[in-house]
């Protein structure tokens, strides 16, 4: 065969050798904008090497060797002792390791640390998805632990600490901890008020013993677990630790691993309780108001990967379409790709821009601000979340076939996608759980609207849009019918709002004439032509140092 066949042509570099933080623009003004002055130069210096780590030959291999080695469960030993391990891939452990060491769990003690750490969530998972799972559920159980100051004593510098340590072992021998949650079972999935696992309590005060099944539990080699049971004064919290005090197993069988869709090197399993010792973690009957601020955290994570995910997916579209040409031209100087790429990069910096108000306002800890995460989050986490799939499909189709290869990262991204509409409550429970706080918390609509309201006068399109929400509110006719409607509406106010207030001009001129005033299809790349669209594409493109 003649050697000429083989010159290659007319093909995109890998997107790597770069800065995932720096690079991204929106994300770099986020931080910028919700961070303290005199923290923010060593914010930016943290994030900018944990960028570079992201975007190396080294990281994106460590992901794609995770993801194409799943996790396997070893029930027993050769003798038959059940052990009930999994065993990972080491690019898993590497993953995990860098992850903790940057800080992703360790937001809660930390100046601007709800910022920094969203931030690097965003930056770390865009080199792999999957574990963030675990890195999740650590950092999202210290509020739930805080309900009893003495578990927290123990477990959150364990949970907060910026060393990872694998294996199984008491957690007071381990300089560093990995936590998971149990609260689905396959009866109830997300009515955790029909859990049936059951807990009685031993002579000592605190313990009890659990049995049950839980349909879910992600990351089941982790070191504890917070899990819902019936105890006798109704559903209550427990921390669940893998390892007794002693140094024996605690009664942890896991039954199977979940072969899922995405999220492959990540371990989904179904685990078995049975005299399983567990830990009370605050009052019994009260066990959904403990764990509902690690729920609350954990759906914010899923903001947050939706946005990684959306940004990653856009970067990879636009420095394809800036090095491949077609008919004369690059792609991305084609009018009708220049539309399509401009209406993907709307989507993602405008999910950004939304996660890290909300991180911001983890931070602030003011009661206006909790009052404005009461509504904020399940919204975010409705509309966010139901935007990623969307936007991963049509970013794979800009690659055309080469996006449809395996090679090329998009489909893992692609399977990936559905994953945060679905955990830690899908789109109903999501915009249900809208209407329970406007029913029940009005002091949480007031913060919305006043935050909203913030950007009022800057845009007529926006204007139009809250006077439209204002008049679905005041209409409670068939609300839980409307409510994906008018949480939709909530979420792409919220998001119009603070393009206004903060992104370039052009950016919010093309999402408030798309997404508030109507001038847009029912695809992506059908917003007027008329707008500054070379601009909105150039502010996402991801740069490649030369050097």
């Amino acid at each position: 065969m003649a050697a000429t066949t083989h010159t290659v042509t007319n093909q995109a570099p890998p997107l790597v050798g770069y800065d995932v933080f720096t690079a991204d623009r929106a994300l770099a003004e986020a931080v910028e904008r919700h961070t303290a002055p005199d923290l923010l130069d060593g914010v930016r210096e943290e994030l900018a090497a944990l960028g570079r780590t992201a975007g190396s030959a080294q990281a994106q291999e460590w992901g794609a060797q995770a993801n194409e080695n799943p996790p396997k469960l070893r029930t027993h030993d050769r003798y038959g002792n059940r052990i009930d391990e999994v065993d990972f891939h080491p690019s898993w452990h590497r993953l995990l390791g860098h992850a903790v060491s940057a800080g992703l769990t360790d937001a809660w003690g930390r100046p601007a640390g709800h910022v920094r750490r969203a931030a690097g969530f965003l930056v770390w998972t865009q080199a792999e998805g999957g574990h963030g799972c675990p890195i999740s559920m650590t950092h999202a159980a210290v509020p739930a632990l805080r309900t009893d100051p003495v578990l927290a004593a123990e477990w959150e510098p364990r949970l907060t600490s910026h060393v990872y340590e694998e294996g199984l072992r008491p957690a007071s021998e381990k300089a560093g901890v990995l936590f998971g949650m149990g609260m689905t079972e396959k009866q109830g999935g997300s009515d955790v008020r029909a859990n049936t696992t059951s807990a009685v309590p031993l002579s000592a005060d605190g313990e009890y013993v659990l049995t049950g099944h839980k349909w879910f539990c992600s990351a089941p080699m982790s070191d504890g677990f917070l899990v819902l049971a019936q105890a006798p004064g109704g559903l209550t919290c427990f921390l669940v630790p893998r390892v007794l005090a002693d140094g024996t197993r605690n009664a942890f069988a896991i039954q199977r691993l979940k072969d899922k869709l995405g999220n492959r090197s990540n371990a989904s399993s179904e685990v078995e309780f049975d005299g399983t010792w567990a830990r009370r973690v605050g009052e019994e009957g009260r066990g959904v108001r403990t764990i509902i601020e690690m729920v609350a955290a954990t759906r914010l994570d899923c903001v947050i990967g939706s946005a990684a995910i959306m940004r990653q997916a856009v970067a990879q579209a636009v420095h394809h379409a800036s090095y491949r040409s077609a008919f004369g031209g690059l792609l991305v100087e084609k009018p009708l790709m220049r539309n399509v790429l401009a209406d993907l990069a709307l989507e993602s910096e405008a999910a950004t821009t939304l996660a890290l108000r909300l991180a911001a306002a983890y931070d602030a800890d003011t009661e206006e601000e909790r009052a404005f995460l009461r509504l904020a989050v399940p919204a975010a986490k409705y509309w966010v979340t139901k935007r990623c799939t969307p936007v991963a499909g049509e970013a794979l189709e800009c690659l055309g076939g080469n996006g449809y290869v395996e090679e090329s990262g998009m489909p893992r991204l692609l399977r990936e996608a559905p994953l945060n509409s679905i955990w830690e409550g899908s789109g109903n429970v999501q915009a249900l759980d809208v209407l329970r706080a406007l029913q029940r918390e009005p002091q949480a609509l007031n913060a919305f609207l006043q935050e909203v309201g913030k950007a009022r006068g800057a845009d007529h399109r926006l204007d139009g849009a809250i006077k439209d929400l204002l008049t679905e509110l005041a209409d409670l006719d068939g609300i839980e019918a409307r409510a994906r409607r008018l949480v939709e509406r909530m979420a792409l106010v919220l998001q119009g709002s603070l393009l206004v207030r903060w992104a370039p001009p052009e950016v919010a001129d093309a999402f408030c004439a798309s997404r508030l005033g109507g001038d847009w299809g029912a695809a992506f790349g059908t917003l007027p032509h008329s707008l500054d669209l070379a601009s909105v594409v150039e502010r996402a493109r991801a740069e490649v140092s030369s050097g």
